[in-house]
Protein backbone atom coordinates (compact mmCIF):
# COMPACT_ATOMS: atom_id res chain seq x y z
CA UNK A 1 0.00 0.00 0.00
CA UNK A 2 2.77 2.26 0.67
CA UNK A 3 4.10 1.32 -2.67
CA UNK A 4 1.01 2.55 -3.87
CA UNK A 5 0.99 5.51 -2.34
CA UNK A 6 3.95 6.47 -3.91
CA UNK A 7 1.99 5.93 -7.49
CA UNK A 8 5.18 4.50 -9.23
CA UNK A 9 3.00 5.30 -13.05
CA UNK A 10 3.79 9.10 -12.31
CA UNK A 11 7.44 9.14 -11.08
CA UNK A 12 8.08 9.67 -15.05
CA UNK A 13 7.10 13.14 -14.10
CA UNK A 14 10.16 12.99 -11.92
CA UNK A 15 12.48 11.01 -13.58
CA UNK A 16 12.05 12.53 -17.04
CA UNK A 17 13.22 16.13 -15.75
CA UNK A 18 16.46 14.59 -14.72
CA UNK A 19 17.30 12.68 -17.50
CA UNK A 20 17.42 15.84 -19.45
CA UNK A 21 19.03 17.93 -16.91
CA UNK A 22 21.88 15.07 -16.74
CA UNK A 23 22.06 14.58 -20.53
CA UNK A 24 22.63 18.63 -20.88
CA UNK A 25 25.22 18.22 -17.96
CA UNK A 26 26.99 15.58 -19.78
CA UNK A 27 27.54 17.95 -22.90
CA UNK A 28 29.20 20.56 -20.77
CA UNK A 29 31.51 18.89 -18.31
CA UNK A 30 32.21 14.86 -16.93
CA UNK A 31 29.42 14.02 -14.41
CA UNK A 32 29.78 11.48 -11.44
CA UNK A 33 27.39 8.91 -11.70
CA UNK A 34 26.84 8.77 -8.13
CA UNK A 35 25.91 11.60 -8.23
CA UNK A 36 23.40 11.91 -10.71
CA UNK A 37 21.93 8.61 -9.12
CA UNK A 38 21.37 10.39 -5.72
CA UNK A 39 19.89 13.07 -7.44
CA UNK A 40 17.58 11.05 -9.46
CA UNK A 41 16.53 8.84 -6.01
CA UNK A 42 16.11 12.36 -4.19
CA UNK A 43 13.56 13.92 -6.89
CA UNK A 44 11.36 10.35 -7.18
CA UNK A 45 11.25 10.38 -3.46
CA UNK A 46 9.82 14.52 -3.77
CA UNK A 47 6.86 13.05 -6.18
CA UNK A 48 6.31 10.10 -4.05
CA UNK A 49 5.84 12.61 -1.24
CA UNK A 50 3.30 14.49 -3.43
CA UNK A 51 1.07 12.19 -4.38
CA UNK A 52 0.97 10.47 -0.88
CA UNK A 53 0.25 14.34 0.16
CA UNK A 54 -2.48 14.58 -2.64
CA UNK A 55 -4.06 11.17 -1.81
CA UNK A 56 -4.04 11.99 2.26
CA UNK A 57 -5.93 15.27 2.13
CA UNK A 58 -8.24 14.17 -0.65
CA UNK A 59 -9.10 11.40 1.53
CA UNK A 60 -9.62 13.65 4.55
CA UNK A 61 -11.48 16.13 2.90
CA UNK A 62 -13.99 13.41 1.09
CA UNK A 63 -13.40 14.33 -2.79
CA UNK A 64 -12.23 10.82 -3.36
CA UNK A 65 -14.46 7.95 -3.74
CA UNK A 66 -15.23 4.81 -5.26
CA UNK A 67 -17.49 6.49 -7.66
CA UNK A 68 -14.39 8.16 -9.68
CA UNK A 69 -13.20 5.67 -12.03
CA UNK A 70 -10.10 5.31 -10.08
CA UNK A 71 -8.11 2.63 -9.85
CA UNK A 72 -7.74 0.95 -6.46
CA UNK A 73 -4.15 1.12 -6.14
CA UNK A 74 -4.66 4.38 -7.27
CA UNK A 75 -7.30 5.46 -4.19
CA UNK A 76 -5.64 3.10 -1.43
CA UNK A 77 -7.41 5.47 1.45
CA UNK A 78 -10.59 4.90 -0.27
CA UNK A 79 -10.34 0.92 -0.70
CA UNK A 80 -8.34 -0.30 2.42
CA UNK A 81 -9.28 0.51 6.14
CA UNK A 82 -5.78 1.84 6.94
CA UNK A 83 -5.37 5.09 9.35
CA UNK A 84 -4.78 8.35 7.22
CA UNK A 85 -2.32 9.76 9.68
CA UNK A 86 -0.10 6.56 8.48
CA UNK A 87 -0.19 8.33 4.96
CA UNK A 88 0.48 10.88 6.38
CA UNK A 89 3.64 9.62 8.08
CA UNK A 90 4.68 8.55 5.15
CA UNK A 91 4.50 11.62 3.04
CA UNK A 92 6.66 13.17 5.46
CA UNK A 93 8.89 10.01 5.52
CA UNK A 94 9.23 10.20 1.79
CA UNK A 95 10.53 14.37 2.89
CA UNK A 96 12.42 13.39 4.81
CA UNK A 97 14.54 10.90 3.15
CA UNK A 98 15.02 13.05 0.01
CA UNK A 99 16.30 15.87 2.32
CA UNK A 100 18.54 13.12 3.68
CA UNK A 101 20.06 12.33 0.64
CA UNK A 102 20.23 15.87 0.03
CA UNK A 103 22.77 16.66 2.21
CA UNK A 104 25.36 14.85 -0.19
CA UNK A 105 24.12 16.86 -3.09
CA UNK A 106 24.89 20.14 -0.79
CA UNK A 107 28.51 19.20 0.32
CA UNK A 108 29.37 18.68 -3.11
CA UNK A 109 27.55 21.71 -4.56
CA UNK A 110 26.79 24.31 -1.67
CA UNK A 111 23.51 25.43 -1.08
CA UNK A 112 21.83 26.50 -4.06
CA UNK A 113 20.44 22.78 -4.79
CA UNK A 114 18.91 23.31 -1.01
CA UNK A 115 17.02 26.46 -1.65
CA UNK A 116 15.74 24.96 -5.08
CA UNK A 117 14.82 22.43 -2.89
CA UNK A 118 13.06 24.27 -0.14
CA UNK A 119 11.03 26.20 -2.83
CA UNK A 120 9.62 22.97 -4.21
CA UNK A 121 9.19 21.44 -1.02
CA UNK A 122 6.73 24.57 -0.09
CA UNK A 123 5.20 23.87 -3.42
CA UNK A 124 4.69 20.07 -2.37
CA UNK A 125 2.80 21.10 1.14
CA UNK A 126 0.67 24.13 -0.66
CA UNK A 127 -0.31 22.23 -3.34
CA UNK A 128 -3.00 19.83 -1.29
CA UNK A 129 -2.66 21.41 2.57
CA UNK A 130 -4.34 24.52 3.54
CA UNK A 131 -7.85 26.05 3.31
CA UNK A 132 -6.96 27.08 -0.21
CA UNK A 133 -4.64 24.70 -1.83
CA UNK A 134 -3.39 24.81 -4.90
CA UNK A 135 -4.60 21.76 -6.58
CA UNK A 136 -8.29 23.65 -5.94
CA UNK A 137 -6.95 26.47 -8.06
CA UNK A 138 -6.36 27.18 -11.90
CA UNK A 139 -2.91 26.60 -11.06
CA UNK A 140 -1.83 23.51 -10.67
CA UNK A 141 -1.20 22.67 -14.08
CA UNK A 142 1.52 25.66 -13.96
CA UNK A 143 2.52 25.24 -10.21
CA UNK A 144 3.30 21.62 -11.31
CA UNK A 145 5.22 22.06 -14.50
CA UNK A 146 7.19 24.55 -13.56
CA UNK A 147 8.16 22.85 -10.31
CA UNK A 148 8.76 19.37 -11.76
CA UNK A 149 9.78 20.51 -14.95
CA UNK A 150 11.90 23.64 -14.61
CA UNK A 151 13.04 23.48 -10.94
CA UNK A 152 14.11 19.53 -11.33
CA UNK A 153 16.55 20.47 -14.52
CA UNK A 154 17.60 23.38 -12.74
CA UNK A 155 18.82 22.00 -9.82
CA UNK A 156 20.55 18.65 -11.01
CA UNK A 157 22.10 20.46 -13.66
CA UNK A 158 24.05 23.33 -11.25
CA UNK A 159 24.51 20.28 -9.13
CA UNK A 160 26.43 17.91 -11.63
CA UNK A 161 28.14 20.89 -13.35
CA UNK A 162 28.61 23.74 -10.79
CA UNK A 163 27.32 25.97 -13.12
CA UNK A 164 23.74 27.92 -12.07
CA UNK A 165 22.93 28.57 -15.32
CA UNK A 166 18.84 29.87 -15.74
CA UNK A 167 18.68 28.90 -19.25
CA UNK A 168 18.21 25.59 -18.40
CA UNK A 169 14.59 26.64 -17.66
CA UNK A 170 14.26 27.11 -21.89
CA UNK A 171 15.80 23.59 -22.66
CA UNK A 172 13.69 22.15 -19.94
CA UNK A 173 10.41 24.01 -21.45
CA UNK A 174 9.18 20.51 -23.21
CA UNK A 175 9.59 18.88 -19.26
CA UNK A 176 7.22 21.66 -18.10
CA UNK A 177 4.65 21.45 -20.93
CA UNK A 178 4.72 17.56 -20.38
CA UNK A 179 4.27 17.57 -16.91
CA UNK A 180 1.70 20.80 -16.90
CA UNK A 181 -0.84 18.25 -19.19
CA UNK A 182 -0.47 15.18 -16.87
CA UNK A 183 -2.03 17.26 -14.59
CA UNK A 184 -4.56 18.82 -17.42
CA UNK A 185 -4.99 15.59 -18.58
CA UNK A 186 -6.56 14.88 -14.85
CA UNK A 187 -7.99 17.60 -14.01
CA UNK A 188 -9.96 17.35 -17.53
CA UNK A 189 -11.24 13.88 -16.75
CA UNK A 190 -12.15 14.77 -13.24
CA UNK A 191 -14.34 18.15 -14.04
CA UNK A 192 -17.73 16.59 -12.74
CA UNK A 193 -15.76 15.69 -9.32
CA UNK A 194 -13.88 19.41 -8.86
CA UNK A 195 -17.11 20.95 -9.35
CA UNK A 196 -19.27 18.54 -6.72
CA UNK A 197 -15.99 19.82 -4.30
CA UNK A 198 -15.69 23.15 -5.25
CA UNK A 199 -12.46 23.64 -6.94
CA UNK A 200 -11.85 25.90 -9.56
CA UNK A 201 -9.12 24.09 -11.41
CA UNK A 202 -8.56 25.43 -14.97
CA UNK A 203 -10.62 22.81 -16.74
CA UNK A 204 -13.05 23.33 -14.77
CA UNK A 205 -13.32 27.27 -15.73
CA UNK A 206 -12.61 26.20 -19.17
CA UNK A 207 -15.51 24.03 -19.44
CA UNK A 208 -14.58 20.17 -21.62
CA UNK A 209 -14.95 21.10 -24.70
CA UNK A 210 -12.51 24.31 -24.44
CA UNK A 211 -10.03 21.97 -22.22
CA UNK A 212 -9.76 19.64 -24.83
CA UNK A 213 -8.98 22.36 -27.48
CA UNK A 214 -6.35 23.85 -25.43
CA UNK A 215 -5.16 20.27 -24.68
CA UNK A 216 -4.47 19.76 -28.33
CA UNK A 217 -2.53 22.96 -28.94
CA UNK A 218 -0.44 22.30 -25.98
CA UNK A 219 0.49 19.09 -27.12
CA UNK A 220 1.45 20.82 -30.52
CA UNK A 221 3.61 23.31 -28.64
CA UNK A 222 5.11 20.67 -26.82
CA UNK A 223 6.92 18.83 -29.58
CA UNK A 224 7.77 22.33 -31.63
CA UNK A 225 9.40 23.14 -28.03
CA UNK A 226 11.50 20.45 -28.78
CA UNK A 227 12.78 20.74 -32.15
CA UNK A 228 13.14 24.07 -31.70
CA UNK A 229 15.43 24.20 -28.79
CA UNK A 230 17.00 21.22 -30.58
CA UNK A 231 17.92 23.09 -33.53
CA UNK A 232 18.98 25.87 -31.78
CA UNK A 233 20.94 24.97 -28.87
CA UNK A 234 21.56 20.99 -29.92
CA UNK A 235 21.67 21.45 -33.68
CA UNK A 236 23.44 17.95 -34.26
CA UNK A 237 20.95 16.58 -32.19
CA UNK A 238 17.99 16.73 -35.14
CA UNK A 239 18.69 13.29 -36.45
CA UNK A 240 16.68 12.01 -33.63
CA UNK A 241 13.63 14.03 -34.20
CA UNK A 242 12.68 12.03 -36.95
CA UNK A 243 12.65 9.22 -34.89
CA UNK A 244 10.76 10.75 -32.11
CA UNK A 245 8.05 11.94 -34.39
CA UNK A 246 7.32 8.55 -35.93
CA UNK A 247 7.75 6.35 -32.43
CA UNK A 248 5.19 9.28 -31.16
CA UNK A 249 3.19 9.52 -33.42
CA UNK A 250 0.33 6.72 -33.20
CA UNK A 251 0.49 7.53 -29.67
CA UNK A 252 -0.56 10.93 -29.45
CA UNK A 253 -2.91 10.09 -32.32
CA UNK A 254 -4.55 7.69 -29.54
CA UNK A 255 -4.37 10.95 -27.02
CA UNK A 256 -6.08 13.53 -29.44
CA UNK A 257 -8.81 10.73 -30.11
CA UNK A 258 -9.49 10.64 -26.14
CA UNK A 259 -12.25 12.42 -25.31
CA UNK A 260 -11.20 12.94 -21.16
CA UNK A 261 -14.75 12.17 -19.70
CA UNK A 262 -14.16 10.44 -16.15
CA UNK A 263 -15.31 6.91 -18.23
CA UNK A 264 -11.89 7.76 -20.01
CA UNK A 265 -9.82 8.51 -17.37
CA UNK A 266 -7.97 5.25 -16.50
CA UNK A 267 -7.19 5.44 -20.71
CA UNK A 268 -6.53 8.93 -20.42
CA UNK A 269 -3.79 8.90 -17.68
CA UNK A 270 -1.84 6.19 -19.01
CA UNK A 271 -1.99 7.76 -22.32
CA UNK A 272 -0.55 11.37 -21.12
CA UNK A 273 2.49 9.35 -19.07
CA UNK A 274 3.81 7.27 -22.34
CA UNK A 275 3.38 10.03 -24.48
CA UNK A 276 5.37 12.05 -21.72
CA UNK A 277 8.37 8.93 -21.79
CA UNK A 278 8.17 9.19 -25.42
CA UNK A 279 8.77 12.42 -26.25
CA UNK A 280 11.03 13.65 -23.45
CA UNK A 281 13.67 10.74 -23.76
CA UNK A 282 13.80 10.88 -27.20
CA UNK A 283 14.78 14.75 -26.31
CA UNK A 284 17.02 13.92 -24.07
CA UNK A 285 18.46 11.56 -26.22
CA UNK A 286 18.67 14.51 -29.24
CA UNK A 287 20.41 16.50 -26.48
CA UNK A 288 22.89 14.03 -25.71
CA UNK A 289 23.84 13.44 -29.30
CA UNK A 290 23.86 16.59 -30.43
CA UNK A 291 25.99 18.08 -27.37
CA UNK A 292 28.84 15.42 -27.97
CA UNK A 293 28.40 15.33 -31.71
CA UNK A 294 29.39 19.30 -31.52
CA UNK A 295 32.47 18.55 -29.71
CA UNK A 296 33.55 15.99 -31.93
CA UNK A 297 33.41 18.64 -34.24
Amino acid sequence: MAVNLSAPHTWPAAILPALIATCAAATVAPISVTMAITLLVIVVLMQAAVNTFNDYYDYVKGTDSADDFVDPSDSVLVYNNIDPKAALRLAIGFLVAAFALGIYAIVKAGFVPLVIALIGALFVVLYSAGKSPISYLPLGELVSGVVMGGLIPLAIFHVLTGVLDFRMLVVALPAIVGIGLIMFTNNTCDIERDVDAKRRTLPVLLGRKRAVVWYRRSIIVWIAFIVLNVALFYTPGLVIVPFMLLASCPLVKALFSNTFTPERRLQAMPQILTVNVALNTFYALAILFGGFAGVVL
